[in-house]
């Protein structure tokens, strides 16, 4: 299993300022960092790479689709922005070294159209996935696309739909992650949930019902953990909150009061819970 740290809970864009950030993350015990991926450059990425190894860091990589590059668009082009969007998207994750591409990236997060989706979506994305696997297989980047909560969302909610979207698309580089906050908000079950997933789950964000401290609400960790070794999951498990240190981050994810006394006590305080809870589990 490997432990890791999403940088959201302090920027949406690495730059030098946050390089002691990942001296901290390495000396807390994380095994590497969760990287927001959001404009591309690939000088700043082969930088960003060379601190990474410089501490002995891992990476997975998080990013999302914008409007005018939307995969389940009704106009043509606009799906296929969103096609060359994702490629590039896994240029800059070769750059960096990153394991996995995760994110919503099926549909821009925040984008509902005041119904459900429609036979002809679904028949976009799956063509939109099936042109981006491959690529993704060629860079060695596997793909983990993330359900959303029916507030940021329409496309896909629960692990049901990600898993049959997974299986249309047919590709072994796209492949499906869990997230905890999502699945509690959505789940009828958080055992079968994470079962009907299965062995399409490659990447696990551990979040909390209320976005701060793993391990310090309500979310069904004990059957989370135990379901994820039943289906024998053995990668990333990433903690992802967030606060108020970044005003346009904290308003897109309705973090409208103080809900931790620090972020070094999110990280360090996640990271311990996520060890007991394997130790516990896994032995």
């Amino acid at each position: 299993m490997k432990f890791g740290m999403n940088l959201l809970l302090w920027t949406g864009h690495v730059t030098a300022e946050h390089y002691p950030l990942l001296e901290k993350i390495k000396a807390w015990g994380f095994d590497g960092a969760e990287l927001p991926v959001f404009s591309f450059d690939d000088a700043h990425y082969r930088d960003v790479r060379r601190k990474l190894d410089d501490n002995g860091l891992k990476c997975t990589v998080v990013t999302i689709v914008p409007e005018d590059a939307n995969p389940i668009s009704p106009d043509a082009s606009v799906r296929q922005a969103a096609i060359d969007h994702l490629k590039r998207a896994i240029d800059t994750c070769h750059i960096l070294g990153a394991e996995v591409l995760c994110g919503p990236y099926v549909s821009p997060v925040g984008h509902l159209v005041g119904r459900g989706r429609t036979d002809e979506e679904w028949k976009w994305a799956v063509e939109a996935f099936q042109q981006v696997a491959p690529y993704a297989e060629q860079a060695g980047i596997p793909l983990a696309l993330e359900y959303l909560n029916r507030f940021e969302t329409y496309f896909v909610n629960c692990a049901a739909d990600t898993a049959r979207l997974v299986d249309e698309v047919g590709h072994p580089s796209f492949r499906m992650m869990y997230d905890t906050f999502h699945a509690n908000i959505e789940e009828k079950n958080i055992a079968e949930a994470i079962r009907t997933g299965g062995n399409r789950i490659i990447h696990v964000h551990i979040s909390e019902n209320d976005r701060s401290t793993p391990g310090e609400g309500h979310v069904h960790w004990d059957e989370t953990f135990a379901t994820l070794k039943e289906i024998g999951y053995d990668g990333w498990l990433v903690i992802e909150a967030f606060g108020q240190a970044l005003p346009d981050l904290a308003a897109a994810t309705r973090i409208w009061r103080k809900m931790f006394p620090s972020e070094e006590h999110v990280a360090k305080q996640g990271l311990e819970f996520m060890k007991r809870q394997v130790a516990r589990f896994w032995g």
